[in-house]
């Protein structure tokens, strides 16, 4: 029986979802999975990407373990596609590759000043507090007031961290390095900035709900963004996830209403109707200011700027706009959005739009930073479906046998890191935490991630 030898790059979601979906599809071949990643962990953004204070979302990683416990998929960690492992050298030990590579750069915003001292990506401020080996161990949270940009679940993430209370994190994984840098931070404002009004906002009402909750932070809002037009008191009778959020927001402007409110020593400030304009900085080029046109209703749901500028003071912003994805060497590129261009999964050429044989991509990178779990693993079966179907188009690898990629690895002198390299470095993070009642404390420079995963 013919075999399928199949390389997915990316061991986050998307890239197991992909490999499991293959694992159990209806074929009439033999199939054999290996698994790249460029970090020596698995899980991607599950890992990485998700607030560490999230568990229930983090559980979605409990999922993703029993399927790589199988033992049906093999895991090469620390391995960089483009440098320790080319395309050419895909072609000729596999049938095809899946790029499950996510996006993980902050889209731009392009507005004078972005580039001031204090302006971050959101991305690599996530970065940070997920304990990322390939960001720095320390992040100045010297600023008193700071903007956050964006009006989705990662907008708000930012803000809760940078808003919470750090012996309020202490039950999570955070590393060490980031709790440390959380205790001495000196905010007592965070101000999150949207375009659009309150009934047109991106996030989802659990992530909202959650920053009502936090401790010793009141919620501040503005009256004037809750005059609704038509079109809005419509979407709130009609959508009963704009009815929550509205529910959400109306009861924290209650709130803070009330007679004998003890004031909080932090604020978390929501302002709607607010389209960035400028960063205003000072002579040492810090940020000190954001400068934003008020908008408002355009009576069919959307918004159209007044002309009103306004100006709050800041020494940090966090655009949280969305996220972007990267090229990679060799593999066709739609820099404009971001993606591997493609149909369906199929990989197309940039310029003539045909299909290139064989390339195969799956995830964010595939349709864009969108959508929720759910929607990657349909995205990984349309596109495991069309691989299935393509059997015509796939490579004819010249050394198909599973033992030339390790023996190819270790003649470039590439550290990789395996599935029982995995299971010693959770356990270890795990033991961490223990003696603290804490999930874990995650490992975070790179070098002792490969020692411990590699038993050296």
């Amino acid at each position: 029986m013919t075999t399928l030898r199949l390389a997915i790059i990316g061991a986050g979601p998307a890239g197991i979802y992909a490999a499991d979906n293959l694992l159990k599809a209806e074929r009439k071949f033999d199939v054999s999975i290996d698994l790249f990643d460029r970090l020596p962990a698995p899980y991607g953004l599950v890992r990485y990407g998700v607030a560490p204070d999230h568990p229930r979302i983090k559980g979605i990683i409990t999922a993703l373990r029993d399927t790589l416990d199988r033992g049906d998929i093999r895991i090469f960690g620390n391995v960089e596609f483009g440098t320790d492992l080319t395309l050419d050298d895909l072609r000729a030990h596999y049938n095809a590759v899946i790029f499950a590579t996510g996006s993980h750069r902050d889209a731009p915003l392009d507005i004078p000043g972005i580039d001031a001292g204090g302006s971050y990506g959101a991305a690599d401020f996530v970065s940070w507090y997920d304990g990322h080996p390939d960001v720095p161990r320390e992040w100045p949270l010297d600023a008193t007031s700071v903007a956050v940009i964006g009006n989705g679940n990662v907008a708000l993430d930012v803000a809760r961290m940078l808003a919470k209370h750090v012996e309020d994190l202490l039950p999570t994984e955070i590393p060490q390095n980031v709790h440390d840098g959380l205790a001495a931070s000196q905010i007592t404002d965070v101000h999150v900035f949207g375009r659009r009004g309150p009934t047109q906002v991106k996030f989802t009402p659990l992530e909202l709900r959650e920053l009502g909750e936090l401790r010793d932070v009141d919620m501040v809002l503005n009256d004037e963004d809750f005059d609704y037009d038509e079109a809005q008191k419509q979407a709130i009778a009609t959508n009963k996830q704009v009815l929550v959020i509205d529910r959400i927001l109306q009861s924290w402007r209650k709130r803070a209403a009330e007679e004998g409110h003890e004031p909080a020593s932090r604020r978390l400030h929501l302002h709607f109707f607010a389209r960035p304009v400028e960063m205003k900085a000072d002579a040492a080029g810090r940020v000190t200011a954001f400068v934003y046109e008020r908008t408002r209703p355009d009576g069919q749901g959307g918004v159209v700027g007044t002309g009103e500028l306004r100006e709050v003071a800041v020494q940090q912003l966090y655009r949280a706009i969305g996220y972007f994805g990267s090229a990679l060497p060799g593999v066709p590129f739609d820099k404009r959005h971001g993606v591997i261009p493609n149909r369906e999964g199929r990989v197309l050429h940039k310029d003539s739009n045909e299909y290139v044989p064989g390339v195969y991509a799956t995830g964010w990178v595939k349709r864009g930073p969108v959508g929720l779990i759910g929607h990657t693993k349909s995205d990984a079966m349309e596109t495991v479906r069309n691989l299935i179907n393509d059997q015509a188009f796939w490579w004819h690898p010249a050394h198909p046998e599973e033992s030339a990629i390790p023996e190819l690895l270790a003649s470039r002198g590439v550290a990789w890191t395996d599935l029982e390299g995995w299971h010693r470095l959770d356990a270890h993070e795990i033991a961490l935490g223990e003696p603290h009642e804490r999930a874990r404390i995650k490992v975070v420079p790179r070098d002792e991630m490969l020692r411990i995963s590699r038993g050296e």
